[in-house]
C-alpha cells in the first residue's frame, strides 16, 4: 500500500476538503470524461446527495461544483477570477470551458440538492450529467468525495480501497504492526522508510521541493490568520479571535509574565489561525482534511518556535512521519467526518501530528507509534456536528485542542520506551467500528449535536 505524502497533504481552498475541494476535483474529472466522449454536448446538470446536500451551502459545495465544471481546480484557485466566473454563469446560464462547446447551465435549475436520495457508496455523493441539444442525459457519472480531497467514481469505490497500481515500493506496510516490523528489520525510522517509498515513485527532487512548498503554504496560512480580524462569512457572526489572542500573547511575552500553561494558548492560536482562514475560504493544506487543517501546522510551528534545539531541517521528517500514520488511518478506517465523525478528522490529525513531533524529537519507531495511538485514542467517539453546516463551531477551537493533545501524546510517548497496551492498529479499528455505529445525525449532516442545540441556528 502506497499513499504519497502529496496525496495526504494537498494545497487547496477552504472551507472543506470533502465538501469544497472534492466536488471541484470531481467536476474536473467529469470535464475530462466529456472531452474524451464522442457525444456532442449542450448542457450540464449536477445533483448533490447525503452530507453534500445537507451541509452543502455552508461548505460552499454548490459554488465548488459550478466552478469545477467551469475549469477551476483547488491547487490553482484564483478567488477574484472565480467570482467573475460565477457572476457570468448566473447572468448567461452558460459555462464556457476549454475543449468543449458552450454548455447551458442555470445554477437555480441545474444544481439540485437532493436531501431524500442518499447514494449507497458514501455519505458524500454527487452525480454529474451532460446533456445533448434535446436536453437528454447522454453521459452520467457518480462521484464520492471520501475525505481529504480524495474522489472516487462509483466503479472505483466498488473495486475496493487499495487502488494503488504503481510500481512496488521498498516498504509497503499496510498496518502499524507491519510498519514496526519493517523498521526493526531494516534499522530505519518511519520517516526513512516513507522517504524511500516516495523517492522510488517520484524522485528525490520532487519530494524535497514539494515538502518545502507544503510547509510554506501551511506557515503562510498561520501568519495570515494571526494578522487578520473581522467576522467570518456564513451568517453565524463568528468573530476571528486568533489575531487578538496572538497580540495578547506577544505582549505578555514582552513582559515575561506568562504562566506556564500559556504555552497551550500558543498551540491553540496557531491552529485557530489556520481554521479561521479555512472558514473564510482561504488557501490551506489538507492535513489530512480542511476541517482538521490546523492541528498539524500548529504542532509543527510549536516545535519550531518553542522547542529548544528545533531545526527546520526536520520539517521533511515531520511531514513524512505524519503522512505514514495518516495513510494507515485512511487505508484501514477513514479520514472523513461524513463517514466516521470528527474522530476521523481531528483525531487523525492529532495522531499524525503526535507522531511527527515524537519523531523529530528523537523518538524511536515504537515511541512514534505509541504517540499516534495516544492521540487517536482520546478522540474516539468525537462527533461531527458543525453549527449551520459551517466549518466554524466547534471546528476552529477543536483544532486548537487537537494540537494540545498531539503535543501531550508525543511527550507521554517520549517518557516511555514504546511499550504500551493498546496497539495503534487496534485503535484505528476501534475508530472504524465506532464510526460505523455512529448515528448519521453526528456525521457532518448538521442534524444533531451542537448543530441543533444552539438557539436560532
Amino acid at each position: 500500500m502506497f499513499l504519497s505524502v502529496f496525496d495526504m497533504f494537498k494545497v487547496g481552498i477552504g472551507p472543506s476538503s470533502s465538501h469544497t475541494m472534492g466536488p471541484m476535483v470531481a467536476a474536473a474529472r467529469f470535464l475530462d470524461l466529456m472531452r474524451a466522449s464522442p457525444f456532442r454536448f449542450a448542457g450540464l446538470r449536477a445533483s448533490l446527495h447525503g452530507s453534500l446536500a445537507f451541509t452543502g451551502v455552508g461548505h460552499a459545495t454548490d459554488r465548488a461544483t459550478i466552478l469545477g465544471l467551469a475549469g477551476f481546480t483547488p491547487e490553482a484557485y484564483d478567488a477574484d477570477a472565480a467570482e467573475r466566473c460565477l457572476q457570468s454563469i448566473r447572468e448567461s446560464h452558460t459555462i464556457t470551458v476549454d475543449g468543449l462547446p458552450p454548455l447551458h447551465f442555470d445554477p437555480k435549475e441545474d444544481l439540485v440538492f437532493d436531501y431524500d436520495t442518499p447514494l449507497a457508496g458514501h455519505a458524500n455523493g454527487m452525480m454529474l450529467m451532460a446533456r445533448d441539444a434535446q436536453s437528454d442525459v447522454v453521459l452520467r457519472e457518480t462521484y464520492y468525495s471520501i475525505g481529504g480531497g480524495f474522489v472516487m467514481t462509483e466503479a472505483e469505490l466498488a473495486a475496493g480501497k487499495d487502488t494503488d497500481e504503481g510500481a512496488p515500493v521498498p516498504y509497503p506496510f499496510k498496518t502499524a504492526s507491519e510498519m514496526l516490523k519493517m523498521a526493526t528489520a531494516a534499522g530505519k525510522t518511519i520517516a526513512q522508510m516513507k522517504r524511500a517509498n516516495e523517492i522510488s515513485r517520484n524522485g528525490e527532487v520532487h519530494l524535497r521541493t514539494g515538502a518545502r512548498r507544503l510547509w510554506q503554504v501551511m506557515n503562510a496560512c498561520i501568519d495570515r490568520g494571526l494578522q487578520t480580524d473581522g467576522i467570518l462569512p456564513g451568517g453565524l457572526s463568528v468573530r476571528r479571535r486568533a489575531k487578538g489572542i496572538h497580540d495578547a500573547l506577544q505582549a505578555e511575552r514582552g513582559l515575561n509574565q506568562s504562566a506556564p500553561h500559556t504555552i497551550n494558548d500558543w498551540m491553540s492560536v496557531y491552529a485557530m489561525a489556520v481554521n479561521e482562514e479555512n472558514a473564510a475560504g482561504g488557501q490551506v493544506v489538507t492535513a489530512p482534511t480542511n476541517g482538521a487543517a490546523g492541528v498539524l501546522p500548529a504542532t509543527l510551528r510549536y516545535y519550531l518556535d518553542h522547542v529548544p534545539g528545533a531545526s527546520e531541517n526536520h520539517i521533511e521528517e515531520f511531514l513524512l512521519t505524519a503522512a505514514a500514520i495518516g495513510g494507515l488511518v485512511k487505508f484501514n478506517a477513514s479520514i472523513s467526518g461524513a463517514e466516521a465523525g470528527c474522530q476521523a478528522e481531528v483525531g487523525s490529525a492529532a495522531a499524525m501530528s503526535a507522531a511527527g513531533l515524537c519523531a523529530v524529537m528523537g523518538g524511536t519507531p515504537q515511541q512514534v507509534e505509541n504517540a499516534a495511538e495516544i492521540a487517536l485514542e482520546h478522540h474516539l467517539g468525537m462527533t461531527c456536528d458543525p453549527v449551520k453546516g459551517l466549518v466554524q463551531v466547534p471546528c476552529i477551537e477543536r483544532n486548537g485542542l487537537g494540537a494540545i493533545k498531539a503535543v501531550s501524546a508525543a511527550s507521554l510517548a517520549l517518557r516511555g520506551d514504546g511499550t504500551h497496551l493498546v496497539p495503534l492498529d487496534a485503535c484505528i479499528e476501534t475508530m472504524r467500528q465506532t464510526g460505523a455505529d455512529m448515528s448519521e445525525k453526528y456525521k457532518e449532516t448538521s442534524l444533531g449535536g451542537l448543530a441543533v442545540n444552539i438557539p436560532n441556528c
